[in-house]
């Protein structure tokens, strides 16, 4: 999941805004507001949004720290973490490769849900101090925020350690599974089983909720449902994929028919007479029989349309020298890896200083579902 909105940095890791983050920031804001309506009118229209936009500020912060919960420690295990992008349903933490073991990926998933459960013990514990007593509606609004986050943040761990992969109660499950069974692969299949169950279970508790009246809840809980689902599925097919590249080299999946171009044709005979004829995404880039570079539609879609017939591939191609590479002996594994950390879609492989082949995202795919169509056959 991709963030639209740069926040900066924290300890190396990027963190971001998905925009989905801004229309549930609105809601929550919203419904704080008739929350802290009902709770005391008396306060004032202005005092009331103020609450209800600090206590909504406040709860994205507490996600924020849920999420990094995940990726320092996941960091302190030798992992690689890129970003933090806080969401719609909450934030997810984008950590470039699985944990090595099972106790690694136990407290790694496990330590989201015990911080969110100490935060929200603090804060009813603050609220208490403040005069807050268990049963009662806070008498100021400095009360009702640290109540409202208290319970939430509760909520949150519990929700999360339910069993429905990728939650993290899931991956705690898969953890339990794979420290079992010490087969990572077979654990992260039954985890995300059981959480498709999980997901669909959701959805008809939700729709049955709706039907029955309860209208927006019941709703939002059939879209939590089918959110886990199709990140349960999208979880299947990801081990499916890694457990297909274990074993197999760059040789075995590159592309080894390279689509080749001259570098002095114009973007708009490129893109009339390759792109949109052949379906192809990447081509080598020849000049005098040399290979000099690589051109993608990323590339054609950075100079403006008007300036396609005088401008040449030459001059906005990637350089090969600039390119990150990778020889035929390369695991595959290792080269898909490359390709994240860097947030590219294909890799130059080379050898002895000549362009053997392309390994591409796209290319592998091809080849795994036709494999996957073979055995089913």
């Amino acid at each position: 999941m991709q963030a639209q909105v740069k926040l900066g940095r924290i300890s190396g890791i990027s963190i971001g805004l998905h925009y989905s983050w801004f229309i549930i920031a609105v809601l929550i804001v919203l419904s704080l507001a008739d929350r802290f309506h009902a709770v005391n009118p008396r306060w004032g229209e202005a005092v009331i949004w103020a609450a209800a936009i600090v206590t909504a500020g406040l709860f994205f912060v507490t996600l924020l720290l849920h999420e990094l919960a995940h990726s320092l420690l996941a960091k302190a295990r030798g992992l690689r973490v890129r970003t933090i992008t806080l969401f719609a349903l909450g934030g997810v933490s984008q950590i470039e490769s699985e944990a090595s073991d099972a106790k690694s990926e136990f407290w790694i998933a496990i330590v989201g849900p015990i911080t969110s459960l100490i935060i929200g013990i603090i804060l009813l514990g603050v609220a208490w101090l403040a005069g807050w007593l268990p049963g009662t509606e806070p008498t100021t609004p400095f009360g009702a925020v640290l109540l409202w986050l208290g319970y939430i943040n509760i909520t949150l761990a519990a929700f999360n350690m339910i069993p429905g992969y990728p939650l993290d109660g899931g991956r705690v499950l898969r953890a339990v599974i794979w420290w079992i069974t010490r087969n990572a692969d077979r654990a992260t299949r039954l985890a995300a089983q059981v959480g498709q169950l999980v997901a669909f279970i959701f959805i008809l508790l939700g729709l049955f909720q709706f039907f029955k009246g309860q209208n927006f809840g019941g709703l939002w809980l059939a879209f939590i449902g089918w959110f886990l689902l199709d990140a349960s599925r999208a979880s299947y097919v990801s081990v499916e994929l890694m457990a297909g590249l274990r074993g197999r080299h760059v040789a075995d999946l590159m592309d080894r028919e390279c689509a080749t171009v001259e570098g002095h044709l114009s973007l708009q005979d490129f893109v009339n007479e390759y792109l949109l004829r052949s379906g192809r995404r990447c081509y080598v880039v020849v000049r005098g029989g040399e290979v000099t570079g690589l051109i993608t539609p990323n590339e054609v879609k950075a100079v403006p349309r008007e300036l396609w017939p005088q401008t040449s591939i030459q001059s906005v191609m990637r350089p090969l020298g600039q390119l990150r590479t990778v020889s035929p002996e390369t695991p595959a594994l290792q080269a898909l890896e490359m390709m994240s950390s860097e947030d590219i879609n294909q890799l130059p492989v080379m050898s002895n200083g000549r362009l053997e082949g392309v390994f591409s995202r796209s290319h592998v795919l091809r080849i795994l579902r036709t494999n996957t169509e073979l055995h089913r056959a």
